[in-house]
């Protein structure tokens, strides 16, 4: 029994935080070998997934570029520990702000492809099979799977396995034709971008309206930072009903997690009145403590 309920508590402190980027980025890479190299007991001296979480968390408290606030507030302490070796060094803070600046850039850019990506499930979007960028991904997909296919022959061919040499021949010579085909996909990328509509015309607005929209409200009021779901598409979309999705409405859609330390609104479902402490952003994280 006793064993079951440290297993549970043990699942239950489990730290899960996850951006869905699709695998455009490198962050999922820099996380796997990261988290490899954060072995037990050095869990926070090596910047991992989890000082992802709380420096996401640290810029929704303190804004943008607020690196110093950040550092300095005893909730987001994890930050500071994989720089203590470098404490003495002259150009310490300096080292250390332009990490944070590049690193939340690369979440930033991941969690910007995660809405894309929800966006486009929403409205049931697909790519044309036909496109460059398709025929590239496709080649870059084979390219991957020959090569972590055939990775141990280069043990086998340097050892002296004269048929492992052979097939590591023909192997390197299918990569190099890939390779070229790949090259000449990327040579017809700028071409076939070049003939996108700008997102003006795709959204049939002007820049001017694109930019009063962003910072201001329906009513002509400045927005308090929550859009409603109505709002979140071009026109067309009005009401939330979303084309062949069978007259779905997302018009009261809300996201299922708050960000770490944000207030919820005090006026709940029920009409009790009583605030609601914050909830993770992911499922198995506690918010930073007050």
């Amino acid at each position: 029994a006793a064993d079951k309920e440290k297993k549970a508590e043990d699942e239950k402190k489990r730290f899960m935080f996850n951006i869905a980027d699709g695998g455009f980025t490198e962050l999922h890479t820099l996380w796997q070998n990261e988290e490899k190299a954060a072995v037990p007991g050095r869990e926070f001296e090596i910047w991992h997934r989890r000082h992802d979480y709380w420096l996401l968390a640290g810029i929704v408290c303190h804004g943008y570029s607020k690196w110093a606030e950040i550092q300095n507030d005893a909730r987001f302490s994890i930050i500071n520990e994989p720089f203590k070796m470098d404490v003495g060094k002259g150009n310490f803070l300096e080292i250390k702000n332009k990490f944070l600046a590049r690193r939340f850039k690369l979440l930033e850019q991941a969690l910007v492809i995660e809405e894309q990506l929800r966006r486009a499930a929403f409205l049931n979007l697909t790519q044309d099979a036909a496109h460059p960028a398709m025929a590239l991904n496709s080649r870059f997909a084979e390219v991957e799977c020959l090569a972590e296919s055939h990775q141990h022959l280069s043990k086998e061919s340097l050892a002296g396995n004269k048929p492992a040499n052979a097939v590591l021949h023909k192997v390197l010579n299918q990569l190099e034709e890939l390779l070229s085909d790949m090259k000449s996909d990327v040579s017809r990328l700028p071409a076939s971008l070049a003939r996108i509509p700008p997102v003006a015309q795709r959204l049939q607005m002007s820049e001017r309206s694109i930019l009063s929209r962003l910072v201001t409200s329906a009513a002509g009021q400045q927005d308090s930072g929550v859009i409603p779901g109505s709002q979140q598409f071009p026109k067309g979309f009005q009401g939330g009903q979303l084309q062949g999705a069978y007259g779905t409405s997302f018009a009261q859609f809300r996201p299922q997690y708050s960000v770490p330390g944000q207030q919820q609104n005090s006026n709940s479902s029920s009409g009790s009145g009583a605030a609601v402490p914050p909830q993770a952003a992911f499922p198995g994280t506690a918010p930073p403590p007050k």
